[in-house]
């Protein structure tokens, strides 16, 4: 087990927290106008299954698990559960979109992911940092808008909100960071 700052949780992390193993399926970082900034934590007890939220102050400390990753690709979707191949054996398994949380909404045919194992079951995965995307919804640019603005809001082909610069137009594809949920480039 490694120990870490509250800051530092990411979604596909299991760690251990009052006693129990828990897979990490989403996280808000807050920063309020007054008090300490916290992390939000959305999490699925590895072993029971339930799930629940907890929200750790950015000075607490979580214990991440020691688990086993193993590189793997995504086949597909089937509404309920995403599939997946371990690219060392050449097993499938799959595990519940529930159970993975916003991170459901980032995955493509193909791509590869990093799976968490704990006693040779699957828990979690990471996604890559980046994926590309495609702007399905977003305001035009109005004339004399500059690029220096605060940016507007545009939904991705995924579903997924984010706030892109002002020269983002509808239907380009675009670099977001699959963490932060943040616009990084346009793709190349």
């Amino acid at each position: 087990m490694a120990t870490f700052s509250a800051n530092d949780i990411r979604a596909g992390w299991v760690i251990s927290h009052n006693g129990r193993r828990y897979s990490v399926t989403g996280i808000t970082k807050v920063k309020p106008g007054k008090g300490g900034a916290f992390v939000q934590c959305e999490m699925r007890d590895v072993d029971t299954g339930s799930k629940g939220n907890e929200r750790f102050r950015s000075e607490d400390k979580v214990e991440k698990l020691m688990v086993e990753d193993i590189e793997c690709q995504f086949l597909y979707n089937d509404g309920t559960d995403s599939h997946f191949m371990n690219l060392s054996d050449y097993e499938q398994f799959t595990l519940p979109n529930s159970d993975l949380g916003e991170q459901v909404k980032f995955l493509q045919p193909e791509m590869k992911v990093m799976a968490n194992f704990i006693s040779g079951m699957p828990v979690s995965i990471n996604l890559p940092k980046t994926v590309i995307a495609t702007i399905e919804e977003t305001e035009p640019a109005l004339k004399g808008q500059t690029a220096a603005g605060s940016g507007k809001p545009a939904i991705l082909d995924n579903g997924v909100r984010i706030t892109v610069p002002v020269f983002v137009e509808q239907g380009e594809r675009v670099v977001v960071n699959t963490e932060s949920l943040e616009y990084v480039e346009r793709a190349k």
